[in-house]
């Protein structure tokens, strides 16, 4: 891994202007650079006093899964789970809404997105509600310089930052109009640690929320651990992102959750829940062609329901879990299906 974040900016930076145009191909997994396997017992546990990745949840808890810069369809999302008025304020409440990464790429919106979920969380929290927002494999991969998803909107929208090639080695490198959203995202940047103050995986009530899924092999790592030490990268005080949430079977970039859940992996998922302590799982990154879906007898729900316009028109739903009972929240019919 050493060496990853100058060779991914030389190898993104080369392609970036012709990535910023590419069509809906499907996604690959991490790069090879980020994708050797790692040494579980080389890194080390996080600080005392590291964020939680256990929260409390006082009664509802609502789930949107993928936003992908298309703000229009963050805001319907947001109304459908009664958090949000129209002027977009806070109306939940003690309502509880996790959102499971990937706000950036894809879109034209994404710094709309970001500050709005950002305001979001301040106002839940002060009307004795809760906001946890996730990072996915797209804030990973900004992070990391990992621009061929941006689009040419999304390359605009961070033309304001400015920095110098002193600070940033690589600054001269980058295509001119690449320069303001590498500065934006690079490690110890604004928006880096804007982003590294969320989670990757987090336990909510009695379910746990990631991006991609969660397999035994991160849980027994530590889920905490791993938080900790994507933060600590993100906020710019290690050089490299650690090796762990770059692999294919990361809770940022796996996809055992998102096809077919056969009965093996069912057996995977039970032990997880059953070492989480949890009952269910709830995850992204893969979109659901026909809306949400479950498997696993209702222990596995998979909410990327391609919400972004890149996908076209697709459903609007979000995942409400109360008292217990799982329901789908359409916007079309304005109804649940359980």
């Amino acid at each position: 891994m050493e060496g990853f974040a100058t060779a991914m900016r030389l190898l993104v930076f080369c392609t970036l202007l012709l990535a910023a145009a590419c069509s809906r191909t499907p996604e690959p997994g991490p790069s090879p650079q980020q994708s050797s396997p790692a040494k579980l017992a080389e890194s080390s546990p996080p600080p005392a006093g590291a964020a939680p990745f256990r929260f409390e949840a006082k009664g509802r808890i609502v789930a949107i899964g993928d936003l992908h810069g298309d703000l229009a369809s963050t805001r319907q999302a947001l109304r459908l789970a009664g958090a949000i008025d129209d002027k977009d304020h806070w109306v939940g409440g003690e309502l509880t809404l996790v959102q499971t990464g990937d706000q950036l790429d894809r879109g034209d919106q994404e710094r709309e997105i970001l500050e709005l979920l950002q305001r979001l969380t301040d106002e839940a929290k002060r009307a004795g509600g809760s906001v946890h927002v996730l990072n996915g494999n797209h804030e990973i991969m900004n992070v990391a310089a990992d621009l061929r998803y941006v689009t040419a909107g999304g390359l605009k929208q961070f033309a304001d930052f400015s920095g110098s090639s002193d600070a940033h080695p690589d600054l001269g490198r980058v295509p001119s109009d690449a320069r303001g959203r590498y500065l934006a995202f690079a490690p110890g940047s604004t928006y880096a640690r804007q982003l590294a103050t969320r989670n990757v995986v987090s336990v909510v009530g009695d379910t746990v929320f990631s991006h991609a899924g969660v397999s035994l092999k991160y849980v027994r790592y530590g889920l905490g651990r791993l938080n900790d030490e994507v933060s600590r990268w993100m906020r710019g005080e290690t050089r490299e992102p650690p090796a762990l949430i770059t692999e294919q079977d990361s809770p940022v970039w796996t996809r055992e959750y998102g096809g077919e859940l056969t009965p093996e992996i069912c057996q995977r998922v039970d032990v997880v829940l059953r070492e989480l302590g949890v009952q269910r799982m709830v995850v992204g990154h893969t979109v659901q062609e026909r809306g949400i879906t479950s498997g696993c007898s209702g222990k596995v729900f998979r909410i990327d329901v391609g919400l972004s316009d890149y996908y076209g028109n697709k459903p609007t739903q979000v995942l409400e879990l109360d008292a217990g009972r799982a329901a789908v929240l359409d916007a079309a019919t304005s109804g649940k299906e359980r």
